[in-house]
């Protein structure tokens, strides 16, 4: 796992920005923090920051360069099944210098070119240069694990892990409004788009080459998409039966390390299954789970225990308080560099920095809930489409709903502001039921929110917005939400978080769930398997029962959330009203509305609801973004 970084000069002044690359590969240190490497041919600079993780020798380091000095390569991820690769390469006469996944994949592509991209299990970002073509060649994985950014004008063409490395290479800041507006409502910006104009992050899945000889990419393909029909007629035991092969298999592959390596057992059913099959392939396997001293509705560790005692898993478990929250909150903000405000971030980066002491990769659950069910839209979106009169009786109890207070800080508060989401959505048609679900407010309120001049969502708007909200039309049931999920909050929001909070403690997280093979068996059953009147995640539960304690498998599904609103009404009160937040700044910034700001501050003070913490949270965190990149010098 590591940090790249790359630039390319079209013009004499694009030429002046190769000189930075080596800054702008020192700003992914936290990455990489075990070695450096940094290449330049000509118009090109390559940068590398390297966590050591298979084959630790310098024969492993990059960039990394073929013998006959042709080709150069920089590769951020794992390429799990590269063993079985060594030997078809070594029957071409290839000779390999190294054990590392990276030199494989090198000459995979030096012979098979973009086609050796369907061999890769594992999950990347990858540039390498053909000096003979003069042309970059640069791929992501299928399901967006890594990230990948990019940014042209007319004097270069710059690419990089983190946004912190393309500032550094002189790109120019210029706010994204309509990316603002999303940001508004789901709280972080979905790819392809960015915070900054010109900023576009790579699509899953996809390739592009660009061409030095003309200065432009002259190709940009999809090499991977998820499946849209559901096509498996299998039932039964035959079903779980290869779920579980194929999920045993993933996490076989996901255990080759030649550092040490644990899992993350958060209580859930999805970590709970990783941790569970783990342990079956490794002796005296490390766990790891945080709770909450001072939020005991938060806490979770009761059930990861279980799940550590059946198994006898080496566990370690972090209690946090609302003062180690605060103590790692201007770190977490500080390493930001585009909006980000899905609070559990902090908990991630937590539980990251802790687990980094023991180990140096963990697996994780993430894309179970994605692929199998597991939010609590997706029952919601299950009601509407198979209980008509709940949908009637929503639509007609939504007036009086509206005005009843909810949050998310007790059993019964968190069901009121359920039911309040749950009837907006029943007046809407799917694809906008669809968003508003999976935002924290919906437009009226970011409309509201915004200075004068930024408000009303024109057609760009209304485009950027169609195209991230895709139900394809080949499905019928509920695999369409599952989709539009594993496409926008799995890339988006999920795997964005962990990769951030993860590779700031320079700690690898692996994704059991997210093996393609996992993720076409499962979209290729029909979402009737996952979900009915009376569970989610059916088939999960159903195929692992033996592998979990009972308590788990009929506990409810509770978010991996932060206790925000205590926090906002004590340690951080004094810097939301008096600094983020504070009304001369507003009114100097030009952003916000300052009269809605202040009704937003009295009902966080005053008589707190809904989703209220989640939104100023988002707005601290966007007004300490805009601080730093836009303030200081």
């Amino acid at each position: 796992m590591c940090g790249i970084a790359g630039a390319i000069a079209k013009t004499e002044s694009g030429a002046r920005k190769l000189h930075r690359i080596s800054e702008a590969t020192d700003c992914l240190a936290r990455r990489g923090p075990d070695a450096s490497g940094i290449y330049t041919h000509e118009k090109v600079a390559f940068g590398h920051r390297r966590l050591s993780v298979i084959d630790l020798s310098e024969a492993a380091s990059q960039p990394m360069k073929d013998a006959s000095g042709r080709y150069c390569i920089i590769f951020n991820g794992e390429f799990f099944n590269f063993r079985e690769h060594r030997c078809f390469l070594k029957e071409k006469g290839v000779m390999l210098r190294s054990e590392s996944d990276t030199e494989t994949l090198l000459h995979l592509y030096i012979h098979e070119k973009e086609k050796c991209l369907s061999r890769i299990n594992g999950f990347f970002s990858l540039a390498i240069y053909d000096q003979e073509l003069q042309e970059i060649f640069m791929a992501r994985d299928r399901f967006g694990v890594k990230p990948l950014l990019i940014y042209e004008d007319e004097d270069s063409f710059l690419f990089a892990s983190e946004m912190k490395a393309l500032l550094r290479l002189g790109i120019q800041k210029e706010l994204d409004i309509d990316s603002l507006k999303i940001y508004l409502q789901l709280n972080y910006i979905p790819q392809p788009y960015s915070v900054f104009k010109g900023v576009r992050k790579m699509m899953p899945g996809t390739w592009i080459k660009y061409s030095l000889i003309q200065n432009q990419i002259t190709e940009e393909k999809k090499y991977y998409s998820l499946p849209e029909v559901s096509s498996n007629n299998a039932r039964g035991d035959e079903v779980k039966s290869r779920l579980f092969e194929l999920l045993d298999s993933s996490v076989q592959r996901r255990m080759i390390s030649d550092v040490p390596l644990g899992c993350f057992l958060s209580g859930g059913i999805d970590s709970s299954i990783i941790s569970a099959l783990a342990a079956r392939h490794t002796t005296r396997l490390k766990t790891f789970s945080i709770g909450f001293k001072d939020a005991p509705f938060y806490d979770e560790t009761h059930f990861a225990r279980l799940v550590a005692q059946m198994h006898h898993t080496d566990h370690t478990m972090f209690r946090i308080s609302n003062n180690d929250l605060y103590e790692v909150l201007h770190d977490v903000l500080n390493y930001l560099d585009e909006p980000f405000a899905d609070s559990s971030a902090l908990n991630v980066f937590i539980l990251s920095r802790m687990t980094r002491k023991e180990v140096t990769v963990a697996l994780s659950g993430d894309g179970g809930d994605e692929l199998f069910a597991g939010y609590s839209k997706h029952r919601a979106e299950w009601i509407m489409r198979h209980k008509p009169l709940w949908r009637t009786a929503m639509k007609l109890l939504h007036p009086i709903l509206k005005k009843f207070s909810g949050s998310r800080h007790s059993t019964f508060a968190n069901r009121m502001r359920q039911l309040k989401r749950f009837s907006e959505g029943a007046m809407l048609n799917e694809s906008d039921r669809y968003w508003r679900w999976c935002g924290i407010s919906g437009e009226k309120e970011t409309d509201l929110l915004l200075a004068p001049e930024l408000k009303q969502f024109n057609g760009a708007y209304l485009k950027r917005k169609e195209k991230l909200v895709r139900l394809p039309s080949g499905m019928n049931d509920l695999n369409k939400i599952l989709y539009a999920d594993m496409s926008l909050i799995l890339p988006g929001d999920m795997l964005a978080k962990v990769d951030l909070m993860s590779m700031a403690n320079g700690l690898e997280v692996r994704t059991p769930f997210l093996d393609y093979e996992v993720v076409d068996f499962a979209f290729s059953l029909p979402s009737s398997l996952k979900i009915n009147k009376t569970e989610q995640k059916k088939l999960l539960k159903e195929t692992f029962r033996a592998l979990l304690p009972s308590e788990i498998l009929n506990r409810a599904k509770k978010g991996f959330e932060v206790p925000l609103l205590q926090w906002f009404q004590s340690e951080l009160k004094s810097m939301i009203g008096n600094e983020w937040l504070e009304d001369s700044f507003i009114r100097e910034q030009k952003i916000f509305d300052p009269d809605e700001i202040q009704k937003l501050k009295r009902k966080l003070f005053t008589n707190p609801s809904g989703d209220i913490e989640a939104r100023i949270w988002g707005l601290v965190v966007f007004q300490n973004w805009w601080k730093k990149y836009f303030l200081e010098k």
